[in-house]
């Protein structure tokens, strides 16, 4: 598939069918951190729609939040397709920033358990990011996320999206708990494993968490078996840095960023939950 094939929104054709693109940002010395949300859907009535959403902070202070729906207040532009991006906040949260990939994609598709369990396909990559949030210079890391399909949230516990930054590569997790599933260790889980000499889909992914009392993530824990037949996992630990909760209707998403320490390595990166209320 080329790289506008990939890039392209997927058609929606029936109820709950949903494309989404998901910018996330962290610029460590200005203590700068985001995460911004565009997609389209079809509803129950077969309209479709747009929303967006958005959050910043500066250090443990919230900045401000976009919840929009049509996504006005939020617009993402490709300059060149899985190259290049901008994307534009403005109202409760003005930004303007550019993302450039600094990794080839990495996909879930397919009959993978995380696809079959989530409902949703798609692809991760790494990036630069570059710009303003707030009137202050934003230049950092950040994630770059496109994925389609028709989530079943009656089925669906919670899901979760992890993810470790470092100049030249990183990781990124997604995680699915199904109805079916009793325990953390039973989620469906995918990752993909970003380096200089290439990316590619991680064989295992085991992740432990610890949580306060309102179940919001704390620390947490990797062990990536990156080849099938490795002997030792690449491990990393990582603590809470900033986030908040955001109330999305029937949903709950805990925004969380983290700073990972990894193989002897210090990095930065976004830990997610979002479940059923």
């Amino acid at each position: 598939m080329s790289a506008p094939d990939l890039e392209s929104p997927r058609p929606l054709r029936k109820p709950g069918d949903t494309d989404a693109v998901t910018f996330s940002w962290a610029d460590v010395d200005a203590g700068l951190y985001g995460l911004a949300r565009v997609a389209s859907g079809m509803g129950a009535d077969g309209e479709t729609s747009t929303s967006g959403l958005a959050v910043g902070f500066l250090g443990r202070e919230t900045l401000g939040a976009i919840v929009s729906s049509p996504s006005e207040d939020l617009v993402a532009t490709t300059a060149a397709p899985l190259e290049r991006w901008t994307v534009r906040g403005s109202g409760e949260l003005d930004f303007e920033l550019v993302f450039e990939a600094i990794t080839p994609p990495v996909t879930y598709s397919g009959r993978q358990a995380l696809v079959k369990a989530g409902g949703m396909e798609g692809y991760e990559q790494l990036c630069r990011v570059s710009g303003t949030m707030e009137g202050r210079p934003v230049s950092g890391l950040g994630q770059r996320g496109h994925s389609w399909g028709n989530p079943d949230w009656e089925k669906i516990v919670l899901t979760r999206t992890v993810s470790a930054w470092f100049e030249d590569g990183g990781v990124a997790l997604g995680l699915v708990r199904s109805t079916k599933a009793d325990h953390h260790a039973d989620e469906a889980a995918w990752g993909a494993y970003f380096s200089p000499e290439g990316s590619l889909q991680v064989d295992e992914v085991r992740l432990s968490t610890t949580t306060d009392e309102a179940a919001r993530q704390v620390r947490a824990g990797i062990e990536l078996y990156i080849e099938k037949d490795a002997e030792y996992p690449f491990r990393g630990a990582g603590e809470v840095l900033t986030g908040s909760t955001l109330e999305l209707g029937a949903l709950r998403m805990d925004v969380a960023f983290f700073r990972w320490h990894i193989e002897g390595r210090t990095g930065v990166g976004r830990y997610d939950i979002i479940r059923r209320t």
